[in-house]
């Protein structure tokens, strides 16, 4: 047998996140027989959340995993070909473009559309894992609703900390912010607005040992990196802002990216320097990552991708 199969496909998606799977809604009712393939995290960033509040239509809320099963549902009814699966490798030098999956089969696409996401930078503590959703989370907005009146910790120093912080300290009692040096990275006008805060105290110098509690966040152990000196702080809530990573390096050398990885798209488009290949989603995304953002980006790649598709005589 060959080592690489090959297929035919009119429209990729890759990544199955909200991007993704509204992408392929679209496609699929614009009967573009979209094959989307899910990825090393089928549902994406929303599969580690557990309760969103935000998400329009779901009056009573809904949980993360739930709610892109939904995603998922919907597409397949639509007639979407939902298929596990990595995309490991691109050449996008000529039309058709090609990706490969698991390194081994290769897509021929007429359109690609990529909503690989991004994910969470995380401090990489076993205690940050274990209580990850229950009380610990990278995300202020999305999580920040459930710690009302609570004393919450925050650890970043960047315009997302200082955001995200600031975020907090409408909703919670207080907020404990852990910055590693002796300064903050973020713009002065965010550092001021966070100095002005009454109710978020900031630590410098300081690093996060472990994230007390059994089965729900209890407290934080920090060290002061100077002094060396340990303190246990109560908390219910751990928000980790120390930035993101979007899931772009496959697509180095071929597509425009600015200096962090996000991919850049024509502003009001979703299309990218390479024609017939869109992105969607948190990949191109460093400024609202919403899933209602992302899932509004995969109805306009999906919609600039039949359109490219009806202006080449390919659909």
């Amino acid at each position: 047998m060959e080592n690489t199969a090959t297929e035919k496909v009119h429209c990729l998606i890759i990544g199955s996140g909200p991007a993704g799977y509204t992408a392929a809604i679209y496609a699929a009712r614009a009967n573009l027989k979209p094959v989307l393939y899910q990825g090393i995290q089928p549902g994406g960033q929303l599969t580690i959340t557990t309760e969103v509040e935000n998400y329009p239509g779901y009056a009573d809320g809904v949980q993360g995993p739930e709610m892109m099963v939904d995603f998922e549902k919907q597409a397949t009814r639509m007639g979407a070909d939902i298929r596990f699966g990595l995309a490991t490798k691109v050449d996008f030098s000529a039309h058709p473009h090609k990706v490969w999956i698991d390194d081994e089969k290769l897509i021929e696409a007429d359109a690609v559309i990529i909503a690989t996401g991004a994910s969470a930078k995380w401090l990489g503590l076993k205690s940050e894992e274990r209580l990850n959703g229950f009380g610990v989370s990278a995300c202020a907005v999305c999580d920040g609703f459930f710690f009302r009146g609570k004393e919450v910790a925050i650890v970043g120093a960047g315009d997302t900390a200082a955001e995200e912080a600031l975020y907090l300290s409408k909703l919670c009692s207080a907020v404990h912010m852990f910055v590693r040096r002796n300064e903050m990275r973020a713009s002065k006008v965010m550092q001021e607005r966070v100095f002005k805060t009454p109710n978020i105290k900031i630590y410098w110098n300081t690093e996060t040992e472990e994230i007390v509690g059994e089965h729900k966040t209890e407290a934080v152990r920090i060290r002061n990196t100077k002094t060396g000196e340990t303190q246990t702080i109560p908390v219910s809530g751990f928000f980790v802002a120390i930035g993101h990573e979007p899931n772009s390096a496959i697509f180095k050398g071929w597509l425009e990216m600015d200096e962090a990885g996000y991919l850049k798209t024509i502003p009001g488009t979703t299309k990218t320097n390479v024609a017939g290949v869109f992105a969607a989603g948190d990949v191109q995304d460093k400024v609202y990552r919403q899933a209602v953002t992302a899932a509004g980006t995969g109805c306009m790649a999906a919609l600039d991708a039949e359109r490219w598709l009806g202006e080449k005589g390919l659909h």
